[in-house]
């Protein structure tokens, strides 16, 4: 699998969207809460249902969602009984900008103090506090509000909703 093959075709209603079909996958809170304790490094289901809180019977039908769908990898760590850890795949680690930019929306405008920091140590540059930002590719710089631009490719759409053919 590569980022340039889909995981699979989500069927949503409405605008065809890869926001909403992201969110067909990962758009459930305990789904998210799930994909940041593997995130932090938590892979045992034990852990991963104590961190988040999740009922264990949602959080072992998510972490299936999340396997089926290609985000998750069961890995065995124990052959009697039999258990498994939970690792992301290379599509669950191209969450970690959605995760980071949550987390920052989160610490700006809902809570009082940030719960937990993250500092950035790149080599050969002093260690930081990390403050993520959305960055174009193409041309290195940050991207702005109102400096992007839709262009619809969807048949039959435009921005404004749905056109006649």
């Amino acid at each position: 699998m590569t980022p340039d093959t889909p995981l699979a075709a989500v069927d949503v209603p409405g605008r065809p969207c890869s926001m909403a079909a992201t969110l067909q996958v990962v758009g459930e809170k305990w789904a998210l809460l799930a994909v940041r304790e593997l995130l932090y490094g938590n892979h045992r289901f034990d852990r991963i249902a104590r961190n988040t809180g999740a009922p264990r019977d949602r959080l072992t039908a998510r972490l299936r969602a999340l396997e089926e769908a290609g985000v998750v990898e069961r890995r065995p760590y124990s052959e009697r009984p039999p258990r498994y850890e939970y690792h992301l795949t290379e599509a669950g680690r191209d969450l970690v900008p959605l995760a980071h930019a949550l987390r920052a929306w989160g610490d700006r405008w809902l809570v009082p103090e940030p719960p937990v920091t993250f500092t950035h140590a790149p080599q050969g540059h002093e260690e930081h506090p990390f403050d993520p930002a959305f960055v174009c590719r193409t041309c290195g710089q940050e991207a702005r509000r109102g400096e992007l631009h839709a262009e619809v490719h969807a048949r039959g759409w435009s921005v404004e909703g749905p056109v006649d053919l």
